[in-house]
């Protein structure tokens, strides 16, 4: 039970650590990752850039359709220790996909997950925080609020 439960913890950090990597800018994953002694590690597959389907859905039932395609990168690494991380991103930015894709296999390593979650993933989650405080905040600002004034004349 406890193997189920910390495997259930691990995937749970991969998401949350996904989805800040995935809006991280490829350089600033970079200078992180530069701050860490990486492992030897190799690539699984390189690099490569693709298309997806979109889909959405319409009405009230939900109905699916297709929406369009979208541009994607990914690629995946094993590091010398036998963690596979895997790397998607949207468009066409190779490196950004290797890097998450490195990123996910520290992030499953002992030795390294801490040290990556300390150095790369809080900040930059912190960093995206702010930017989108920034935005809404900017946002907000251009609010205009309408209302109804009603006249007493009849």
């Amino acid at each position: 039970m406890d193997s189920v439960m910390q495997n259930d913890s691990q995937q749970t950090q991969r998401k949350a650590a996904m989805a800040v990597l995935a809006h991280a800018d490829a350089g600033e994953i970079a200078a992180r990752l530069g701050a860490i002694a990486l492992p030897p590690h190799q690539n699984l597959r390189e690099p490569e850039n693709g298309l997806v389907m979109l889909r959405g859905r319409v009405g009230g039932d939900g109905a699916p359709f297709n929406l369009g395609e979208a541009t994607v990168s990914r690629a995946a690494v094993r590091l010398a220790s036998g963690e596979v991380g895997f790397g998607y991103t949207l468009g066409r930015d190779s490196e950004k996909a290797r890097l998450i894709a490195l990123c996910d296999a520290l992030v499953q390593s002992r030795d390294f997950g801490e040290a990556v979650e300390r150095d790369v993933i809080a900040p930059l989650r912190e960093q995206l925080m702010i930017e989108r405080k920034q935005v809404a905040a900017e946002t907000a600002a251009t609010k205009v609020d309408f209302y109804t004034m009603v006249r007493g004349e009849g």
